[in-house]
């Protein structure tokens, strides 16, 4: 009894193939317009090693655990970068000084530098990794470009900033697991 050779797992290959394939243009592209919006003029070259200054209208130092609770319009400056926020923890080191190791931020956090601005419900700033992670109806606005997601994460070594399409939109509405956004386009004149 001769049986045919199945022609659907060729098939299937075939499509799985152009799946992968359109997948990884997909990201490709979408990795190029986000590497503009998120490049050399916003977040990259940035030097975390410069001091951080902050205001808030409440703070209580938990010297035991080796934190700083501030609350209340808080405000961190480091450079040109600006971390806003309701709550913060602070985590540092007190080996042979005081030296910070994180940031944990909630309520309305916005992190600007130069023309971009990122938002999101919650942050973290590790100066360990230096990295600024935010969560929660993510958005980040370059001049007339704008990105929305569930996470974004920005590397200050290298100025590359990624987004999660995991989570909801800033308006709530449930993103579907994609990233969304809008790209300005040149003028026809």
């Amino acid at each position: 009894m001769d049986i045919a050779p199945n022609p659907r797992p060729h098939s299937l290959k075939r499509i799985a193939m152009r799946s992968l394939l359109g997948g990884f243009a997909a990201a490709a592209i979408a990795g190029l317009g986000f590497q503009s919006l998120a490049g050399a003029q916003g977040f990259a070259g940035f030097n975390a090693n410069q001091p951080i200054d902050f205001a808030a209208d409440r703070i209580e130092l938990q010297d035991r655990q080796d934190r700083v609770v501030l609350s209340g319009d808080v405000v961190f400056t480091q450079g040109n970068l600006r971390l806003t926020a309701g709550r913060t923890t602070v985590s540092y080191s007190n080996e042979e000084r005081l030296q910070i190791q994180r940031i944990d931020a909630t309520g309305g956090v916005t992190v600007t530098r130069g023309g971009e601005q990122a938002s999101g419900a919650a942050g973290i700033y590790d100066f360990n990794r230096r990295v600024i992670i935010l969560s929660g109806g993510v958005t980040l606005k370059r001049d007339g470009d704008t990105l929305n997601g569930g996470r974004l994460v920005i590397d200050l070594r290298s100025g590359v900033a990624s987004v999660d399409g995991r989570g909801s939109t800033p308006s709530g509405e449930s993103a579907g697991g994609r990233v969304t956004g809008t790209f300005s386009v040149p003028e026809d004149e």
